[in-house]
């Protein structure tokens, strides 16, 4: 697959060939669907609790005498059923994550850059870099190629300077090539990589 290859001043340079093992394949969407599910689970934070029956502040002892009163034998305050009892079978601290092969993780990223290569929406740029950081330069930069919605994938440094300029740009992110990830190349409506973050998957794909 062919593509033309642009400056952030939305000027012609030259063209470039993307591997159809990496941009080609026929987009699974079981796959993609895997990989958002795995990393949503991982980043929620399962920090909710509720306090049981042993953990309540309230008396131990017993409400009243077991027999003779025509009532249910309860024992302490602390049960569910009562008004500032503990809460049965409540949510405690735990971690949502779950396991999900390496092969399988790799596999779905491939699939989501063929998605948006088949969508057309995979723009690759000769190189991230500003000569100040500026945000007011860079939005015009960005007006020009037509981006008010993108991931901006540059090398494994990032220019800090359009970094900083992108920082306060809304729905606009930039990741170095080995922060890349399935859920935001989806949550962004265009890709925009460097030539060295398209070599750098090539590398890690080969």
């Amino acid at each position: 697959m062919d593509l033309t290859v642009t400056t952030l001043e939305g000027k012609d340079a030259g063209k470039i060939s993307l591997s159809d093992a990496i941009f080609g394949l026929e987009p699974r969407q079981d796959l993609i669907q895997r990989i958002v599910r795995w990393q949503l689970a991982k980043k929620q934070q399962g920090g909710h609790k509720t306090l049981g029956r042993s953990e309540v502040a309230r008396t131990g002892a017993k409400m009243f005498k077991q027999k003779g009163t025509g009532r249910a034998r309860h024992h302490a305050a602390s049960a569910p059923q009562f008004r500032g009892g503990g809460r049965a079978h409540g949510p405690v601290i735990r971690s949502h994550a779950h396991d999900l092969p390496k092969k399988v993780r790799a596999l779905a990223l491939r699939h989501a850059l063929s998605a948006k290569a088949m969508s057309s929406d995979i723009i690759v740029v000769d190189n991230l870099s500003a000569a100040e950081a500026k945000t007011k330069a860079l939005t015009g930069s960005l007006s020009k190629l037509g981006l008010t919605n993108a991931l901006f994938i540059g090398g494994a440094e990032l220019d800090q300077n359009f970094r900083l300029a992108a920082k306060n740009i809304p729905n606009v992110d930039v990741l170095p090539v080995h922060g890349i990830n399935v859920y935001d190349i989806l949550r962004r409506g265009k890709l925009v990589l460097s030539k060295d973050a398209v070599a750098a998957l090539e590398e890690r794909f080969k």
